[in-house]
């Protein structure tokens, strides 16, 4: 008897497509969760993360806050903590194999070490799909980026219309890239580059169609 090997193969292994967003409409600023991560290693796509994320946390980030100063403000109440290995992104397809921690432990690790990301993430369902969309704040602030993610490859999608251009393998905008290299310091020069080349959105995922929101 063959064993089936397809959910295995497929565990470690994330599928998404990201966009740049300008302004995110306030009714779908829904189920906020705060999230502080910490990058160990960030080179050539490769990464080491510790991420910890309090559910229901809104705070207001801004361009100066610090990441593990708006962390110690709300220690108490993270929820969740993880350890991820990631590898480069190539096509929308990216290794990741994710190991959940103590979240008193998560909180340690990210407040003693690694390039930070802060942000805040909201959840929403928009047509077939459900969307993640982070609002950084710190050295990231304002960058808005949504992201669609699938067990298997995403194809077939309807982007929702506050979605500016397509993000999906730009090295620059993973979070690891936003650790040690923030959006603050090139976010006038990607203006201009967007400015000149316009919008650009995959053809190679299928058909894509524009979702009103």
């Amino acid at each position: 008897m063959t064993e089936d090997t397809t959910d295995a193969t497929y565990a470690d292994f994330e599928f998404e497509r990201r966009f740049l967003v300008r302004e995110l409409p306030d009714a779908l600023r829904d189920a906020p969760a705060l999230i502080v991560q910490s990058y160990f290693l960030s080179d050539g796509g490769y990464a080491l993360r510790v991420r910890v994320q309090a559910t229901g946390v809104e705070p207001r980030l801004a361009p100066d806050s610090d990441a593990r100063e708006v962390l110690e403000l709300y220690r108490g109440q993270v929820d969740f903590a993880a350890v991820t290995v990631k590898g480069p992104s190539v096509g929308g397809t990216r290794y990741e194999a994710e190991r959940q921690l103590d979240p008193l432990v998560g909180v340690e690790l990210v407040r003693r070490g690694g390039a930070q990301v802060l942000k805040t993430r909201y959840a929403v369902w928009l047509g077939a799909d459900g969307w993640s969309v982070d609002v950084f704040g710190g050295t990231n602030h304002p960058l808005i980026v949504a992201e669609c993610e699938r067990s298997g490859p995403v194809t077939d999608l309807q982007i929702p219309d506050f979605c500016v251009t397509e993000l999906t393998d730009d090295r620059r905008f993973s979070n690891e890239s936003l650790a040690v290299d923030p959006y603050r310091g090139w976010a006038a020069s990607y203006a201009q580059e967007l400015n000149a080349q316009g919008p650009k959105f995959r053809d190679d995922f299928g058909g894509n169609s524009t979702l009103t929101t």
